[in-house]
C-alpha cells in the first residue's frame, strides 16, 4: 500500500492496491472506468500491471520535470498509456523498480561495493571521497557510485540518510550487507530511470 503523511495537517492517505472483504477475498481498489479505458488501449491488464505502470511513470525524470510544480500541490496525474507495446515495456520496468526498492530483485544480491577493513564498525563521521563512503577514520564502503550516493527519493538521499540514522551505532554484518544492497538498488534505479525516459 502507498501512504502519504501530511505532518502539518496531521492527515494520512492510504491507497491499498486491493480491498479485503470479511470472507478474506480481495477486490482491486481501482476505478473500474479507468481500468476499462486502459484496456481499450492495451488489452486485458491486471491490477499489478497498472500499479507497475504508475510506479514507472512516477520515476520518469521527464515526467517529474514536466509536472514538478504541480506535484508539490496535488496528487500526481498519470497519463494513459499510448499503445500495448510501450505499455508492456513500461510495466516491465516498473516491476523491476518495485522489486529493487523492496530489495527483492536478484540484482541486489550482486554486490558491487566492498567493505575491506576490519575495525569497530561504528558509524562516526561520514565522508564520501573517491567513490568510498567512510563511516569512521579507517573503515569505508568502497566502489559506491556517485549516482547512488547523491540519489534523491522525495526530499532525502537514502544512501546518506541510512548511515546518518545509525550514527553512533555499531554495524552488524547484516547491516553491512543491507547497505550494500541499498547501493546496488539505487545504482540500478538510476539506470532504469534513463531507460524509462527512452520509452516514455
Amino acid at each position: 500500500q502507498l501512504a502519504d503523511i501530511h505532518s502539518a495537517s496531521d492527515q494520512t492517505y492510504v491507497f491499498p492496491l486491493y480491498l479485503y472483504t470479511e470472507d478474506g477475498s480481495r477486490i482491486p481498489n481501482l476505478k473500474k472506468e479507468i481500468v476499462a479505458d486502459i484496456e481499450k488501449i492495451v488489452g486485458k491488464v491486471s491490477s499489478e500491471d497498472i500499479f507497475d505502470y504508475i510506479y514507472e511513470v512516477l520515476h520518469s525524470p521527464k515526467y517529474r520535470k514536466k509536472y514538478k510544480e504541480f506535484l508539490k500541490i496535488d496528487f500526481p496525474r498519470v497519463p494513459y498509456p499510448k499503445d500495448t507495446k510501450r505499455f508492456k515495456k513500461l510495466v516491465a520496468l516498473g516491476s523491476e523498480l518495485r522489486l529493487l526498492h523492496l530489495l527483492e530483485s536478484p540484482k541486489v544480491n550482486r554486490l558491487m561495493t566492498t567493505y575491506p577493513l576490519d575495525g569497530s564498525n561504528v558509524v562516526e563521521k561520514l565522508v564520501y571521497k573517491n567513490s568510498n563512503v567512510f563511516i569512521n577514520k579507517d573503515q569505508y564502503f568502497g566502489n559506491v557510485p556517485k549516482v547512488a550516493w547523491n540519489f534523491y527519493i522525495g526530499g532525502y538521499q537514502p544512501a546518506q540518510k541510512w548511515l546518518k540514522d545509525r550514527k553512533g551505532r555499531t554495524l552488524a554484518s547484516a547491516d553491512i550487507e543491507h547497505y550494500q544492497k541499498i547501493i546496488m538498488a539505487l545504482t540500478e534505479t538510476g539506470k532504469i530511470m534513463s531507460e524509462i525516459d527512452a520509452n516514455f
